[in-house]
């Protein structure tokens, strides 16, 4: 009962507006102004099997960044989950230049891990409480919050890392490292980490 009550207190908490990601370093190059890119390629660089996330991710940072005005496209819609199998750089970026893409960001799940952790089944304590002036409303709080039973947890973390390259160069112009921490679903997270890497890419003036 109590741990359907804490998830359930959880999830409101992430649907009110809370965030379950969060940046850890972002780079910039030096010197490099912002640009008014023709046409960016979001790139999802995520394991076959995370089809669906890929797509998300994908689509989420494309809109975002349509929002500011950029012309952007798709990995999987442009050219399909077999993106670049089989060809070398030349083709690739033949590739690339034929469908006018001018800028490469990519989105590239870097690590997944599981963390199992006990939650006590009582979760708070109060020295002064009305109940520590007699003994038995003392040993009876107490008591359950000793003796009641607890639950294991487990939590997942993402490990994500984003790179602007400039085509004109083939040079690296931004990089973003972020990780999200177990994530109501594949929807909200990737709608919020499109959020938080456009919102990033203002800051540090990569984009405007």
């Amino acid at each position: 009962m109590k741990k359907r009550m804490y998830l359930l207190i959880a999830s409101l908490l992430l649907a009110g507006g809370c965030t379950s990601s969060k940046i850890t370093t972002s780079w910039k190059a030096e010197n490099k102004l912002i640009e008014k890119y023709n046409r960016i390629l979001i790139l999802g660089l995520i394991h076959d099997k995370d089809r669906g996330l890929q797509e998300r991710m994908e689509n989420h940072l494309a809109g975002d960044l349509q929002l500011l005005g950029y012309n952007t496209v798709t990995s999987l819609k442009e050219y399909g989950p077999k993106a670049f199998n089989g060809m070398n750089e030349q083709e690739a970026l033949a590739k690339l230049k034929s469908s006018g893409v001018d800028a490469v960001l990519t989105i590239v799940l870097l690590d997944k891990q599981k963390e199992r952790y006990y939650v006590p089944g009582r979760m708070y304590y109060s020295p002064y409480g009305p109940y520590y002036n007699r003994f038995w409303g003392y040993r009876g709080i107490l008591y359950e919050r000793i003796y009641e039973p607890g639950y294991y947890v487990t939590d997942t973390k993402y490990f994500w890392e984003s790179n602007l390259y400039d085509m004109k160069t083939q040079e690296l112009v931004y990089s973003v490292q972020t990780e999200s921490f177990d994530p109501v679903n594949t929807e909200s997270q990737a709608h919020e980490y499109g959020k938080m890497i456009v919102k990033d890419m203002v800051k540090q003036q990569v984009v405007k």
